[in-house]
């Protein structure tokens, strides 16, 4: 009879051990699930997502120094182009450089002069992506104008001889925008 009593007190007392977390084999249990809850919780969690690239039209209204070419482009009417799949190759001139145009940039900005504003402006988009590291001296490159810019790569990028890349490579979900310091006109017709 003792012994039948000491089995059950024995028994009783593991019970109780094992429920209450003082087992060997209950706690390796109990955090083997605490880790697998934390890492449940950690894969459950929603990436962060990577902010979103924006179009070339996006990027240049984020810029300050771009906001006379954003202002020329709606007047222009080219907004939704540039908007557009692309890729895209864009010089886009800074607010000082379009300011060197004086009183030509007003009369551009009228509505009667829209077509030739549009030209101007298509003649700093190029068709396709086209980097810095991509160009190379003495190099003509296609505009949507349909007239040809030439790029010399010897102490920097610059345009027809004229305006020289300030920041080159800006990337955009539709293309790639080169900074340029001054407008450059298309050949007369």
């Amino acid at each position: 009879m003792k012994n039948l009593f000491f089995a059950l007190s024995l028994l009783a007392l593991s019970l109780l051990f094992v429920n209450c977390g003082g087992g060997g084999d209950a706690t390796d249990k109990q955090d083997s699930t605490t880790v697998d809850s934390s890492e449940a919780t950690e894969t459950n969690e929603a990436p962060e997502e990577a902010e979103e690239a924006k179009n070339i039209v996006g990027l240049a209204q984020e810029t300050e120094a771009l906001s006379t070419l954003v202002k020329a482009l709606q007047a222009a009417d080219l907004v939704s182009a540039l908007e557009g799949e692309g890729p895209f190759t864009v010089f886009a001139p800074t607010n000082e450089a379009f300011a060197a145009l004086g009183e030509t940039l007003d009369d551009l900005l009228k509505p009667e002069n829209k077509e030739k504003l549009a030209g101007i402006l298509k003649y700093h988009v190029v068709s396709g992506l086209v980097k810095s590291t991509d160009l190379t001296d003495g190099q003509k490159a296609a505009t949507l104008n349909g007239a040809e810019v030439t790029i010399s790569t010897k102490d920097g990028v610059s345009l027809n001889g004229k305006a020289k890349v300030t920041t080159a490579d800006v990337e955009a979900s539709n293309g790639v925008v080169h900074i340029i310091d001054a407008v450059i006109l298309p050949p007369g017709k």
